[in-house]
């Protein structure tokens, strides 16, 4: 079988490519090549992205998000060459099924259109004139200043995270170096192969460049030259970064996040809880349950016309639909194992006496287990969601309270008058965004990332007062 070889780097042009390289494959018919890096050129690499940040710094902020878009939106186009490319490679390179990646690329790519960064720097700095120059506010001139270097160190399970995340710094004047996850290699490297089409200066400011992660050596040589440093990630891969990140580098830390969804009696009447399963399965099949807003679980008011083990019922019958049009994607042998064992756990729970019960696509990821009374915790691999009954929304503060450091979005559906407190209630136990189901998967571009600013929070800030002559 002949396999293709993906080079998973962009650098400067003025920067040679070193002759070392070395393959892993990714999918029977796909091997990801890398750069086999030494500490001298990676600091060569490091010293030109520095030294070409004033050059950067002196573009127009609007400027750089209608080039970046102009970009993007050919990941949009039907037929255009560099979305067909994406959509070859995504499946082979991320593990999701063809039909999936082109949803998760239309999702992605949406909020990488020039009409969607401008409107995300318009909502985090008001006027984008703020970045090229003092401007007056609070009573006197400021003006928001992006890195130097910053690096962003982004995990591989969600593919277009690394594509965002250079956006992010770009729109930011910050050069850029860009360590992906070996699922998302593949639309940083061809974003910036597009981008130095169009605008070879401004791609000159960014390096891709893909290695194993554990190489704390390579890390700490690209950590020690950055002004900022952003990482994705598990909680112990965003501590390890974070322990070699120098205490005067300014460090933006996304690490695991989980996401849940609620569901009050008005979304189960007759006439619309079959809706609201579609709902509620379109957002767990998304991803395939590996983004940090995919709902794991799902908490059902009880007392309305639909119990909730019959709306689990409800949401089997939808995931099984929905394989049809969005099957699942690849499973790994130590994830498919894992798989067998979370059923395996839930149909032992199901025939001990427990009020509980599982409902599965058999060869197909999707599960579906009704655990009312919380008494399985477990991995979530595949489509895996659970569902619990709750009695009212204050026994689900009391049940999410635990995992507050980790909730990130809750879907809602049916909540009526009550969804303001509700949401308030989320609020103060950190969750940071509530939206419907059908919204989930996709955030606005101008949403507060873990509660954060994506952009606010690359840049340092410099106050000019009245001073005398």
């Amino acid at each position: 079988m002949t396999q293709d070889i993906f080079e998973a780097w962009a650098i400067p042009s003025s920067v040679v490519v070193p002759g070392a390289t070395s393959d892993s494959a990714v999918a029977p018919e796909l091997s990801i090549r890398s750069l086999s890096i030494e500490s001298r050129w990676l600091n060569e690499l490091t010293d030109i992205l520095v030294e070409g940040s004033g050059r950067l710094k002196n573009r127009k902020a609007r400027e750089l998000a209608r080039i970046l878009g102009t970009v993007g939106s050919r990941f949009l186009k039907e037929g255009d060459p560099l979305r067909t490319k994406a959509l070859e490679l995504l499946p082979q390179a991320s593990g999701l099924s063809v039909q999936m990646a082109r949803v998760v690329l239309d999702g992605m790519a949406a909020d990488w259109a020039e009409d969607r960064l401008l409107g995300l720097l318009e909502n985090e700095f008001g006027t984008s004139e703020g970045l090229d120059g003092f401007v007056k506010q609070n009573g006197c001139r400021t003006m928001a200043i992006g890195a130097d270097l910053c690096v962003q160190i982004v995990s591989g399970s969600v593919p277009g995270v690394g594509v965002t995340a250079l956006i992010r710094s770009l729109l930011t004047k910050a050069p850029t170096l860009l360590k992906p996850g070996r699922g998302d290699v593949v639309l940083p490297v061809l974003f910036m192969q597009a981008l130095a089409v169009v605008d070879q200066d401004l791609a000159d400011h960014v390096a891709v460049l893909y290695w194993s992660g554990g190489s704390s050596d390579l890390e700490r040589r690209v950590l020690d030259r950055a002004s900022v440093v952003t990482t994705y990630g598990g909680d112990e891969s965003v501590e390890s970064i974070r322990a070699l990140t120098p205490v005067t580098k300014r460090f933006v830390a996304y690490h695991h996040r989980i996401s849940v969804g609620v569901i009050g009696s008005q979304a189960l009447t007759s006439g619309l809880v079959e809706q609201t399963a579609r709902d509620v399965a379109y957002a767990t099949a998304v991803f395939d349950q590996r983004g940090c807003v995919s709902p794991r679980s799902i908490y059902v008011e009880s007392g309305g016309d639909t119990t909730p083990q019959a709306f689990a019922e409800y949401l089997a019958s939808a995931l099984e639909s929905i394989e049809n049009d969005l099957p699942g994607g690849h499973l790994e042998l130590e994830e498919a194992a894992a798989l067998h064992q979370v059923r395996g756990a839930a149909e032992l729970l199901a025939v001990s006496g427990s009020p509980g019960g599982i409902y599965h696509g058999e060869k197909a990821s999707w599960t579906v287990i009704f655990d009312p009374d919380s008494e399985l915790r477990s991995d979530h691999v595949g489509r895996v969601v659970r569902v619990e009954s709750i009695e009212n929304l204050s026994d689900l503060i009391k049940r999410l309270r635990p995992e507050k450091e980790h909730i990130q979005s809750v879907g809602v559906a049916g909540m009526g008058t009550d969804l303001d407190e509700f949401a308030e209630e989320l609020g103060r136990i950190g969750v940071s965004r509530i939206a419907k189901f059908s919204g989930l998967p996709f955030p606005p571009p101008r949403w507060h990332h873990d509660g954060g600013s994506p952009l606010r929070d690359l840049v340092h800030w410099v106050d000019l007062e009245e001073v005398g002559g």
